[in-house]
């Protein structure tokens, strides 16, 4: 088992494990654009970066990122925007290793959205030490809806 940075020789891989996830959450039909992708994440001026979780050579799972920053903390932290591991390699401590990558890349905040009710996910996320964010309500403005 391992953790790793991403390549742009994964950008397969990357995307195909966004869409087992999406599938595994019941959208069947997210098709990403590879060289799209590809262009965010390695391109000149990358918006995201992923780290690949491995299990005897085989791509097991990743964690999808990107950098924030807290100008109350005045320092950097970590916007995990996607984790996914591959059933057949859940419950081998892979998620956890992601997760304490994360941790030690920045002094700052590591946060991410929970859908409500996923009771094993905030189960797993407790046994780490984060906690829910109480008071706080996500919004979304896409540009689809700006008036």
């Amino acid at each position: 088992m391992g953790v790793r940075d991403a390549k742009a020789d994964d950008i397969d891989e990357i995307c195909a494990l966004i869409e087992e996830h999406a599938a595994y959450e019941g959208k069947n039909d997210l098709m990403l654009d590879r060289a799209e992708m590809a262009e965010h994440l390695f391109g000149p001026d990358p918006k995201a970066w992923v780290l690949m979780a491995e299990s005897e050579g085989e791509v097991a799972g990743m964690a999808f990122c990107s950098w924030n920053f807290s100008t109350w903390e005045a320092r950097p932290g970590i916007w995990l925007d996607d984790i996914f591991v591959r059933p057949a390699f859940r419950r081998h401590g892979l998620g956890g290793e992601l997760l304490t990558e994360l941790r030690a890349r920045t002094s700052g905040r590591v946060e991410w959205d929970m859908q409500e009710g996923n009771e094993r996910a905030a189960g797993f996320y407790a046994q780490l030490g984060a906690e829910p964010v109480p008071g706080w309500i996500r919004y979304r403005w896409r540009p689809d809806l700006a008036r």
